[in-house]
């Protein structure tokens, strides 16, 4: 693989020079802990009533606050090695523990030397060492010193849990909070962090699978410390405005962000084709064009021409009644993403977030949300994930009936799906599948960009196809006068569904159309659907700024409304393989004028959805209330007879 134009090379060489500084250390150094303190062995009392000595404390005025612990000889190897009991020989996991904890090492340092060289801070210990440097500079070399050491830590951290990720088991291990985290400069910030690792094998390791687990535990404990410490206004900046790549590890190295392989799942689900998915043509439609755009990525760019260009679909909703075909639209969608980068060599990674990642801990919930966000969002695979029954996963804010776990993740999705720090890329989409919809949250449904109206089967020519399609091939009974699937033909279907929103279809939607439409006359310019706007507005207060965003990106997709050739697909070198800028030509080369009529259609199709949500909303809550006074009503009058 070839390095891309945002990341730059860690030589191979580079990484090795440090080898022997990495050895030394790992043989055995002194540290005297500063923050955290030793694990100090229970010693056997010498009598009956008298215990073992405390440590001493000194009296010295000034003297008091300063630790007086000893230093203590840090021998990992020796530790590592004597996980296995009384083997003499290394295992294959403790020789890939040693080697993987030297590699860090060696990139951590390599990464440090590079910090140096792109700062001031190399020339500033240089004049340290000469004794010249000014008191003017201090500040700003112990500031430099600081920053260093972070991502020296850092690096250490992440390339460990990266390098080891292979040798994880089922074995886990709650090593505790990281305490020794040290930044006066990166040697010591080595030295805390192997001490404290050392400290931990020492009171977990006790055989092999619980050795690598600690270690893999500490170092994301480390990571997790060391990022929290670098928000407090560190020089860092030469450090996360430089992305490096390893190639002989396949790592690649972003700031204070944990790196991840480009693995993608293993689907078992059943493949659905187009004309397997009966009805919900619009759905189905945009859903097909979506998994072509997904395919624009660039690699070497990391973007996507239609995220660039507008048009590209990051989050979308799909909401219809039980049994309409929901899963059959995600079975679909993931089956063409799948055929499609396996053409390409491409990683496909799909993932589902479901209610079994609600969890009972507190911050538990949340995790798992943003581990499925960051697996998603990973910039090296094309990514399609789905949240099933949302409503039942994401509770709304204030509801009493919702847990913390389901109130952390509306947060976290939130945040994903249009907070301040998105970033769409174009190589993955979420889509949030539910029966309910307007039991999610008003401000979180309003962060999809799309609305899919899974609806089902709705003509004649529908029911016929799906009867025919469930009942298999395993029987005699003759089809009759009927074209199987012709009804699904996809174009003909859309175009009828697209001008089927002409006019607005909830009633409450179609009053106002209807009242703007006679006092100022068709919408045919800006003025008059702001105008419409406006009164839709009026008509419902949750209609706010993002839901116009959400209409005007719908716009934009209508307007990238072609049909990438299938031969694209099937012949990645006609499209796939081609230089971004000469892939964004050839989109820009189809895409199509923006019209009145697709601007007035997508303000119907959203507004739509918003009204029908907010009527079943308020529609069930009465339902509610009324079923409460009944039971009221009747509670009191068996009370009344009861003392009658």
């Amino acid at each position: 693989m070839s390095i891309t134009s945002d990341l730059m090379e860690l030589r191979e060489e580079t990484i090795r020079k440090h080898y022997a500084a990495a050895n030394a250390m790992l043989e055995g150094f002194d540290h005297t802990p500063r923050v955290a303190a030793a694990l100090e062995p229970v010693a056997p009392e010498r009598s009956s009533g008298i215990g073992t000595r405390r440590r001493f404390r000194s009296t010295t005025p000034g003297l008091v606050t300063r630790s007086t612990a000893r230093p203590e000889g840090v021998h990992l190897l020796d530790r590592i090695a004597g996980a296995d009991g009384d083997d003499p020989l290394i295992s294959p996991s403790q020789a890939a523990v040693m080697h993987g904890l030297r590699r860090a090492l060696g990139i951590a340092l390599a990464i440090g030397e590079a910090f140096s060289d792109a700062t001031p801070l190399g020339e500033l210990k240089r004049a340290n060492l000469q004794g010249s440097l000014g008191a003017d500079r201090k500040t700003e070399f112990a500031a430099l010193l600081e920053g260093e050491a972070l991502a020296v830590g850092y690096v250490f951290a992440n390339a460990t849990a990266f390098l080891l990720a292979a040798q994880a088991s089922e074995v886990t291990v709650d090593v505790g909070e990281v305490q020794e985290v040290l930044t006066d400069n990166a040697q010591l910030a080595l030295h805390g962090a192997l001490w404290e690792l050392d400290q931990k094998l020492a009171l977990h390791a006790s055989d092999e699978p619980r050795m690598v687990a600690t270690v893999l535990a500490f170092a994301e404990q480390l990571m997790e410390r060391i990022a929290l410490r670098a928000q407090n206004g560190a020089r860092t900046g030469a450090f996360t405005s430089a992305n490096w790549r390893v190639e002989a590890d396949d790592l690649t190295l972003r700031g204070f962000t944990p790196a991840t392989k480009a693995k993608g799942t293993v689907l078992t689900m059943q493949f659905k084709k187009p004309h397997q998915v009966v009805g919900n043509h619009i759905a189905k439609y945009q859903s097909m064009r979506l998994a072509k755009m997904l395919m624009a990525y660039d690699f070497e760019r990391r973007l996507n021409p239609f995220a660039e260009l507008g048009g590209f679909i990051f989050t979308f909703m799909g909401d219809g009644a039980p049994g309409t075909g929901k899963t059959t639209l995600i079975q679909m969608m993931a089956g063409m993403i799948h055929e499609y980068c396996q053409n390409a060599g491409y990683t496909f990674r799909y993932q589902n977030f479901g209610i079994d990642n609600i969890d009972s801990y507190q911050g538990k919930s949340g995790q798992n949300a943003k581990a499925f966000v960051n697996n998603v969002l990973d910039p090296s695979v094309i990514g399609f994930g789905t949240i099933d029954d949302i409503d039942q996963i994401a509770g709304k804010r204030g509801d009493r009936q919702s847990s913390a776990g389901q109130q952390e993740v509306t947060a976290v999705f939130m945040e994903a799906f249009a907070g301040a720090n998105t970033v769409v890329r174009g190589n993955c989409t979420f889509g949030m599948f539910s029966n309910f919809p307007e039991n999610v949250d008003d401000a979180l449904r309003q962060r999809a960009g799309a609305r899919f109206l899974v609806d089902g089967p709705q003509t004649r020519e529908d029911y016929i196809d799906i009867l025919a399609l469930l009942m298999g091939k395993k029987h005699d009974i003759p089809l009759g006068d009927h074209e199987l699937y012709a009804a699904q033909q996809i174009q003909k279907a859309v175009a009828a569904s697209f001008d089927s929103h002409n006019r607005p279809k909830e009633p409450g939607l179609l009053e106002v159309f209807d009242r703007v439409s006679s006092q100022i006359g068709a919408l045919d310019t800006i003025a008059k659907m702001g105008t419409y706007l406006k009164a839709i507005q009026e008509a419902d207060p949750r209609f706010t700024g993002r839901a116009i965003k959400n209409i005007t990106d719908a716009v934009k997709v209508r307007a990238m409304d072609f049909e990438l050739p299938d031969e694209w697909m099937e012949q990645p070198e006609l499209f796939l393989f081609k230089p971004y800028d000469e892939k964004a030509a050839m989109i820009e080369e189809l895409r199509r004028p923006i019209t009145v009529e697709m601007v007035i259609q997508e303000i119907n199709r959203y507004a739509d959805s918003e009204f029908r949500y907010a009527d079943k909303s308020d529609e069930v809550a009465i339902e509610a209330m009324v079923r409460d006074f009944g039971r009221q009503e009747e509670a009191k009058k068996r009370w009344l007879e009861g003392k009658g």
